[in-house]
């Protein structure tokens, strides 16, 4: 979603879809962000179709009504309604399309779980669970293994996550592992984790400490860094012994390192020139 007028196309189709859903409850949300990814996986899976919708060559209109005579009956009223607004956009690449479906699909999800009071938890779940899988190589390797079936993997995945988690952290996840956004497995999960964030107009600060911190430290932490950056800030913490001490915080490009671990690092670094 590079060009302005994609975005404002974007923008149109929130807008639209918020509205539509402004009385919806989580489960309606919920259902709507389902039959979006659904649509997702139909233009993944349908590179003709996918060029098509993004075709310039074929007026706005006929592009809508290609889309609803291969989603009318399938798809709810409030979802093709969203989608017709983005194949109505002068999208410069058919990937761009598929982002901007997959996009609005994490919307709705993300909205079922705010109007569920649980959009921090489906946070802390998306974060929580990536730690998992980094910590386990055998399952980091499978659930990264893009030559796996990803029915497989999402099987997996949700067999891990049930009774464990919200349903739209278990929906988001299954995206990561086909690659939401073009991105790896782990690139993906964190996106996500960013646009949960995001939906509660914060950022997200990663912290990498060799102890867990205490709630008074976090409060401190989050206290410095929402002063230093002028807006609401969210910690997910990785607990890894290896840094030894000291901690490391990222913020977007942002990295400040205070670990004993670089500070040995640097230290050997100098010895060996």
């Amino acid at each position: 979603m590079s060009a302005p007028v994609s975005r404002e196309v974007y923008a149109a189709a929130t807008d639209r879809l918020e509205a539509a859903t402004a009385q919806a409850d989580p489960a309606r949300l919920q259902a709507i962000g389902e039959e979006i990814l659904s649509v997702a996986r139909l233009v993944r899976r349908e590179p003709r179709l996918r060029r098509a919708l993004v075709d310039v060559g074929r007026p706005a209109q006929a592009r809508v009504e290609l889309l609803r005579s291969l989603l009318t009956g399938k798809v709810g009223d409030e979802a093709l309604a969203a989608l017709s607004d983005l194949v109505t956009a002068r999208w410069s690449r058919s990937g761009e399309l598929l982002d901007a479906v997959e996009r609005l699909g994490v919307d709705a999800l993300l909205a079922s779980a705010e109007r569920a009071d649980a959009l921090t938890d489906v946070e802390d779940e998306l974060f929580r669970f990536g730690q998992i899988v980094a910590g386990d190589e055998r399952l980091a390797a499978t659930l990264s293994d893009s030559t796996v079936d990803g029915g497989r993997r999402a099987e997996l995945a949700g067999m891990l996550l049930e009774g464990k988690a919200q349903p739209a952290t278990v929906r988001l996840v299954e995206l990561a592992l086909v690659g939401f956004g073009g991105r790896a497995f782990h690139a993906g999960l964190a996106r996500l984790v960013e646009l949960a964030a995001a939906r509660r107009d914060t950022t997200v600060a990663y912290v990498v400490s060799a102890v867990a911190p205490t709630d008074d430290e976090e409060r401190q932490l989050i206290d410095r860094l929402s002063r230093l950056y002028g807006r609401k800030i969210s910690l997910q913490v990785d607990v890894d012994p290896r840094v030894i001490g000291g901690i490391r915080v990222q913020v977007g490009a942002d990295l400040y390192d205070g670990t004993v671990r670089r500070r040995l690092t640097e230290a050997r670094a100098a010895l060996t020139r």
